[in-house]
Formats: structure tokens, C-alpha cells, sequence
């Protein structure tokens, strides 16, 4: 056979796989259409079906004495530190339907020049039927997918944070004597400027078999060793709708290999065995910021990095996970790790970690579950600290930094106590110099927290004159926060001087600037310095730093 006609029929097989191959990819398509239409077919069919029942709402709007609306614009509240707003009190039988809020962010404003409550600080309690205790109690913001105390937007079917400050919540929730929904401020700040719409249906029975909405909050920080992380565990017949996950990492690299393990009925073994945290909630080789109608991870700040934040969603909405005696839903805590974290000194993808993690569980059942554990307080809620923190502000003088303006900054949301900014005019001895000190001998990670924007320089940095990390890119279309992490090391006690160095721009950018929060040293998981393997590693010689 001739090379030429080798190669006719070479392209001709290649011609065939890319056939199949875009059909196969066609079908699939279709095929998702198709489900996508049936969907909202089924949800458009049900409008076209007669309805029972009154519709009601409960809203910020101003009233009078009477309880008769004000003709005006004074639509909202505001709820000082330590109260309780009851946003619906309402008889029965009857399902909500809808609820809507917003309200001031934690920042200053104009109308809050001391800032406001952050949501995480806020208290959701739902009460069904007169009962004392709540059956729903989850921290505001983690009850709508808006993890870590951050403003996150997440576009799903039964939760909508458009923008970041708009919170909806679709989830059907029934009643049969009568419901409260109440908002406790447990921040030691005002809650400034609440608007809230509930909307709900009055009707005169439902179903006798009708379960109830609930949804629970949990925390471990950090997870305990030697046991599945528990999102729920509850007794009852009912059907389990969905699961809220966040997680501060606190070690090195990719924290997910851990499956989640559903036990059904009072099964001794996983009636449900996963195949990693991503899968679980959808996505593939790691996760990434994204929302769609059923999954999403609306935060993801850092992976891979010590302190590390990342917040995901899975709604079982066409796949819920049924359960007639018992329920109890686990994930594994387990992952990749630094080589100065395994007790053999080597990288592995498998690794029990000690990361910190909260969740909000969301299910149906029939009577009241067997879930009685209360919510941390909203100091308990907060992540502890993990830095020794050297703020920047104090070293705008000359002598830390080469020719140009150096000044604090204090007009940044994410920076409420100012930065430190510097704008060379060139890039020629352009330089600062941030001084700090160590007491202990301990395993830490030195970081910078800086910000990024569309004029900011490349810059590279030194520690006591020896060139740790790669150039620092500080360009961003838009203006961020950012951690940029330098060194693994066990500093000895003594002074030491961070220099940022000056060494160019990204082409996209219009400046030299750079803008400088804190020099931050991080503290390592304890069993670094228990197995202390870089306890002797010369760091001046030898740099490190973990991925």
C-alpha cells in the first residue's frame, strides 16, 4: 500500500471519530434541552392547574397604629444589637412560599457611618406550629449559600443572592397551626435599613401526610480527627433536599478527596458511598466559582493555600435522598498535604486534614426530627484567627520606601482599617520596606494581604535581603483583596525586614502602584511542629513554599 493512500485512509478514521464524536456531543446536548424543557414544562403545566387558598404577605412596609399601611417610602427597619425581629407571625394551615430580604452590608456607610451587622452574625429561626424551640436555625447568610460572612451572588432554583445583597429563598415551606419567622442581630452592631417581603398562602387544611421544612447548621473548627464531618443526623421518615458546605482550609493543596457517606434506615455501612467532595457537589477535578440551578461554589477564594476559603451548594431537587426511619449524612475529611505534614515526610493524595468546617443541612419530614443541637453563638461562628499580624500603615514615611507618594488608604470595603499605598512615578528605585519582629521559634507562614488593581506593578520580595517567591502580579481589571503567600519556614526569634522590589507591570496595566494590608505570619497545623521535618532547613539557603 502507498504512503499516500495510508494516509487517505488514516484522515478518513480520523474523519469518522470526529463524526461520532460531535454526534455523541449533539445527542448530549439534546438530550440536556430536552430535559431543561421537561422541567419547565412541568413547572409552566402547573400554573395552568386551579390553585387553593388565599395569598398573603408580611413586609417592612411602614404601618400605623391600626396595622393599616403608611403611603410613603419608610419600607424598612432597623434591629439593634441583641433584639429579635419577627418578620411573619401567621396562623395556619398554609405554606410559605417566598421570602425575601436585604439589608446594609457590614461596611461604612452613608446611612451607617460605624458599619452594620454582617449576616453571619444574624440568626434565622423559623417556629412551626407554636413549638419552643426552633426547627430551622441557621446563621443568615449560610442559610442562603453566602458562607464566611461574604457577599456572594448565587443563581439557583430554590436560593437567589442576585449581586450579593439581595437574598431570596423559594423553598415551599408548610405549616399547619401557625409559623414565626424571627431574625436575631447577635452582632454587637445595629442591622441597618431590613427590607423583607414573605409571602405565603393561606389554606384551609393540607394533606395529612404533609412534611415539614427544615434546614440545621453545624461547625467544627477544626474537624475532628479520627471521624466523618456530620451534616445531619436525624430520626423520622422524610427526604433529605440539600447541603451547604464550607471549609477554611488549613493545611497546604487540595483539600476534597474526602466522599460523602449517607446512612439509610440505620445501615451499619454507607448506604450512599461518594467519590470526592467536587463529585459530590457536581463539579469535576476541583472546584471553581459557579452557580447553576442546582449546584455551585459561590466562594472560592485561594485554593490550595493555607487559609484558603471555599463555599459550595448541592440541592437534591430531582434526585432527593429518601429515608423512611432514620438519616445520617457524613463526608470524609481527607486529602492532598504538604510533604512537612505527613508524618513520613512524603505528598500523597490521601491524608486525614484538619481544616475547618461549617454546613447547613436541608430536608423534609414528617413530625419533628430528632436534631436538638443549639447554633455557636455568633463570636463561636467567627473563624479564629490564624495570623500574627504586622499592619503596613505605620511605615508611609521616607525612609521605608523609595521616591514617590506613600500614604494610608481607608476608602476599601474589604480593608476597613486602611492600607498602606504607595505610587511610584517610575519604575526606577521603586521599593518599600515593612519591619517586623518574631518572638518564637515556631513554623509559620510569611503572606502578604495586598490589594489588586488596573494600576498596580509587578513587584518581587526579600526577606532580610534574600529573595523569597515569585514576582507578585498585582494587576486585577477589578479592584480585590488578595493574599500572596512567600515562605514556609521557622523563623528565629528576631527582626526581620520584608522588601518589596519594583520590577516591571503587566502590559495591561496603567501603573506601578502597589497596596499593602499587613505582613502576616500564619500559624501551621500543630503536627508540623510535632514532626517537625524543615525544623532545621535553612531557609535563607533554601527557600520553601508549600502548594
Amino acid at each position: 500500500m502507498s504512503i499516500c493512500m495510508s494516509k487517505r485512509i488514516q484522515l478518513f478514521r480520523n474523519q469518522q471519530r470526529t463524526d461520532v464524536a460531535w454526534l455523541a456531543v449533539l445527542a448530549a446536548g439534546t438530550f440536556l434541552l430536552a430535559i431543561a424543557a421537561n422541567v419547565h414544562a412541568q413547572t409552566l403545566a402547573d400554573l395552568a392547574r386551579p390553585m387553593e387558598g388565599r395569598s398573603r404577605r408580611s413586609s417592612s412596609a411602614a404601618v400605623d397604629k391600626a396595622g393599616n399601611p403608611i403611603h410613603g417610602n419608610q419600607d424598612n427597619s432597623r434591629v439593634a444589637s441583641g433584639e429579635t425581629k419577627t418578620v411573619l407571625n401567621a396562623k395556619g394551615p398554609g405554606i410559605v412560599t417566598h421570602m425575601w430580604f436585604t439589608f446594609l452590608g457590614p461596611g461604612r456607610h452613608i446611612w451607617a457611618p460605624n458599619g452594620s451587622a454582617n449576616h453571619q452574625e444574624i440568626l434565622l429561626r423559623v417556629y412551626y406550629d407554636e413549638n419552643e424551640r426552633p426547627d430551622i436555625e441557621v446563621p443568615f447568610g449560610d442559610f442562603f449559600g453566602n458562607c464566611f460572612g461574604k457577599r456572594t451572588e448565587v443563581i439557583s432554583q430554590p436560593v437567589v443572592v442576585e449581586d450579593g445583597d439581595s437574598y431570596n429563598c423559594f423553598w415551599r415551606m408548610p405549616f399547619r397551626k401557625a409559623i414565626r419567622i424571627d431574625l436575631v442581630n447577635q452582632s454587637k452592631k445595629k442591622l441597618n435599613l431590613l427590607y423583607y417581603n414573605i409571602d405565603w398562602i393561606k389554606r384551609e387544611s393540607l394533606p395529612k401526610d404533609t412534611p415539614y421544612f427544615y434546614a440545621r447548621y453545624h461547625q467544627e473548627y477544626p474537624v475532628q480527627q479520627g471521624r466523618d464531618y456530620v451534616i445531619l443526623d436525624t430520626k423520622g421518615k422524610g427526604h433529605y433536599v440539600g447541603t451547604v458546605l464550607a471549609v477554611r482550609t488549613r493545611s497546604p493543596s487540595w483539600f476534597g478527596e474526602g466522599d460523602e457517606k449517607i446512612y439509610i434506615d440505620g445501615d451499619k455501612s454507607p448506604s450512599i458511598w461518594g467519590t470526592g467532595t467536587e463529585d459530590y457537589f457536581l463539579s469535576a477535578w476541583g472546584l471553581k466559582t459557579a452557580s447553576t440551578p442546582y449546584f455551585g461554589t459561590p466562594y472560592f477564594y485561594q485554593g490550595g493555600v493555607v487559609g484558603g476559603h471555599t463555599s459550595a451548594y448541592r440541592w437534591h431537587i430531582h434526585d432527593p435522598i429518601v429515608f423512611q426511619e432514620s438519616l445520617k449524612v457524613t463526608i470524609e475529611h481527607w486529602g492532598w498535604i504538604s510533604v512537612d505534614e505527613n508524618i513520613r515526610g512524603e505528598r500523597t493524595s490521601w491524608n486525614e486534614r484538619q481544616d475547618d468546617y461549617a454546613s447547613v443541612a436541608y430536608w423534609y419530614q414528617s413530625g419533628r426530627p430528632s436534631v436538638t443541637r443549639s447554633v455557636p453563638s455568633a463570636a463561636e461562628r467567627k473563624l479564629p484567627g490564624l495570623d500574627l499580624v504586622f499592619s503596613a500603615k505605620g511605615f508611609v514615611g521616607k525612609k521605608y520606601h523609595g521616591p514617590g507618594e506613600c500614604r494610608v488608604q481607608a476608602n476599601l470595603a474589604f480593608c476597613p482599617g486602611g492600607q498602606l499605598l504607595f505610587k511610584p512615578k517610575t519604575i526606577d528605585d521603586a521599593w518599600v520596606e515593612l519591619p517586623f519582629s518574631v518572638d518564637k521559634k515556631e513554623p509559620r507562614r510569611l503572606l502578604l494581604k495586598v490589594t489588586r488593581a488596573d494600576d498596580y506593578g509587578i513587584y518581587q520580595a526579600y526577606l532580610n535581603g534574600v529573595k523569597i517567591g515569585s514576582p507578585l502580579d498585582l494587576y486585577s481589571d477589578k479592584v480585590v483583596e488578595w493574599e500572596w503567600h512567600l515562605l514556609d519556614f521557622w523563623p528565629n526569634p528576631g527582626q526581620y525586614t520584608l522588601r518589596l522590589k519594583c520590577i516591571g507591570k503587566n502590559d495591561r496595566s496603567s501603573g506601578y502602584y502597589i497596596g499593602i494590608e499587613s505582613v502576616r505570619l500564619r500559624a501551621r497545623r500543630p503536627r508540623v511542629a510535632e514532626w517537625a521535618h524543615d525544623k532545621n532547613n535553612d531557609w535563607r539557603k533554601n527557600p520553601i513554599l508549600y502548594h
